[in-house]
């Protein structure tokens, strides 16, 4: 067996190939196996930011950027709302973590995004 990653679409799979060996019976004597669910994207890498700074602030949950409410050099206080997702027909506020200014926002309205990513950072 082999293990490659493959790109389609902007998509990221990983698959095993089994190798038909001289030693090894021909597919079709082989009982047939359950299809492998299609496996989920990978999120997307995060964009660079010029400015990037030490202090992330992540997704609590999977979802849609539903609105960016701070901009790139805007003072934030800990608990303001930097980014709001949808989720299940809900707008969740994710929150600066600390007091700071917004270094890089990393997400765009629009961008699916996993529990634990990135969508901005702070100084």
């Amino acid at each position: 067996m082999k293990n490659y990653t493959i790109t389609v679409n902007g998509n990221v799979y990983d698959v095993t190939v089994e190798e038909n060996g001289a030693n090894q019976a021909p597919a079709a004597s082989r009982p047939a196996a359950a299809p492998a669910p299609a496996p989920k994207a990978a999120p997307a890498a995060p964009k660079a930011s010029v400015g990037a700074g030490s202090v992330q602030v992540k997704a609590g949950a999977a979802g849609k950027v539903f609105k960016i409410e701070a901009n790139v050099g805007q003072s934030v206080k800990k608990g303001d709302p930097v980014v709001i997702i949808e989720a299940m027909k809900m707008e969740i506020p994710v929150v600066a973590p600390e007091d700071g200014t917004v270094a890089s926002i990393d997400a765009a309205v629009g961008d699916a995004v996993e529990a634990g990513a990135i969508l901005a950072t702070l100084n």
